[in-house]
Parts: C-alpha cells; sequence; structure tokens
C-alpha cells in the first residue's frame, strides 16, 4: 500500500467543493491542537527539570506546495518571540496543568488591522488587539508578564542577564560573520519540479 504524499493531499483539498459546517471544523480543530499540546508535554517533561515552561504552536508553511501548512509544537523555557499565527500556553510540570494561555496570534494581516484601527473590536478580539498593539509598541514581553502575572523572562532577557556566566561555561555568542551565503550555483533548473504538477507512473 502506498502512502498518500503531501502534494497529493494538496490536489484533492484543491478539488473538494464540500461546503463544512464551521462549527463542527471548529471543534475538530481544538479537539487536534488539545491532543498535539499533551503530546508535545509528554515530550518535553522528559527535558526540562523546572517546574514551569511554555509550550508552543508555530505554523509552518510549505515553499513547494502553497496551499499546505504545517504545525510544530514545542516546549520553551523562556518566553518566546511572539509571531503572527502563534499560540503560547505556559504549563506548570509539577501540577501537570496547564496553567494558563499566554497568547494567541493572528495572521500577520489581522494583527497590523488590529493594532491599528481606532474602532472599537467585539469582546472577543479585545485581548487579541491589545497584544497586537503591544507587539508593535515593542512592549509584547512586559504586557504580557503584566496581564498574566508571571516573571518569566525572554530568552533574549535570559541570555543577557546571564551573558558572563554563559560564556564561562563554554557557550560562545554566535558571531554575525560566522554566517556563510547560500550558493544558488549548486541548484539546477532542471531538478527543480513544478510542485503543482502531478506525476502518474
Amino acid at each position: 500500500m502506498t502512502k498518500e504524499t503531501a502534494g497529493s493531499k494538496s490536489n484533492k483539498a484543491k478539488k473538494n467543493s464540500t461546503d463544512y459546517n464551521m462549527l463542527e471544523l471548529g471543534h475538530a480543530i481544538t479537539d487536534e491542537i488539545t491532543e498535539e499540546f499533551r503530546k508535545c508535554r509528554e515530550i518535553y517533561n522528559k527535558v526540562y527539570d523546572e517546574d514551569e515552561y511554555c509550550l508552543v504552536r508555530q505554523p509552518a508553511t510549505d515553499c513547494l506546495i502553497n496551499n499546505a501548512k504545517r504545525y510544530k509544537y514545542y516546549g520553551w523555557l523562556y518566553l518566546p518571540k511572539p509571531r503572527p499565527d502563534q499560540m503560547v500556553w505556559l504549563y506548570n510540570k509539577r501540577l501537570d496543568q496547564f496553567v494558563k494561555m499566554l497568547w494567541v496570534l493572528p495572521s500577520a494581516a489581522r494583527m497590523a488591522q488590529l493594532a491599528s484601527t481606532q474602532c472599537i473590536v467585539p469582546k472577543e478580539y479585545a485581548r487579541m488587539q491589545a497584544w497586537s498593539v503591544a507587539f508593535y509598541k515593542g512592549t509584547f514581553w512586559e504586557y504580557i508578564r503584566h496581564e498574566s502575572k508571571i516573571d518569566m523572562p525572554s530568552e533574549h532577557e535570559f541570555f543577557l542577564a546571564n551573558r558572563e556566566e554563559l560564556i564561562k561555561a563554554g557557550c560562545n555568542l554566535p558571531d554575525s560573520d560566522d554566517s556563510k551565503a547560500f550558493d544558488f550555483s549548486k541548484i539546477s533548473v532542471n531538478k527543480v519540479e513544478d510542485p503543482t504538477k502531478t506525476i502518474f507512473e
């Protein structure tokens, strides 16, 4: 039996004209997110000794399949860098409890719209608007800590506060001069396939 590829699933989704019930779809997505966060917690409980850490859901688009979107779930010891379409929970390992949802950011376009509007938004968008405004003002982590009554640092703040100790321990901070440009001459045109083209054997 042949495993269905992401490309064939993408083509099937493009041809699907089914009219879905949005409420049912929302429930199905919520159930799936909850299950993925549970799996993520089981993995990172074995990795981290700290009582509390963040659980993050971050999407990634596919550079070859334009209608495919993948989600990455991971644990993070600090407040992660805020990004569009991101969901972050504070998890307590000792209590085995999702303590609070720290933020859910919408798409980049919706963030910009919420941050720039002078109108009062519907109640369900009020927190999202506040997060978006804080994001553009550059006060995001301060706002999150104030709103959620936590004192967890961001990764950047943690490294700055412990810079000397980390260097002494052998953790060299990366130098921007170390990065090497990608050699585009290694790509030949005949090796790049059209992602929307279906190949039949």
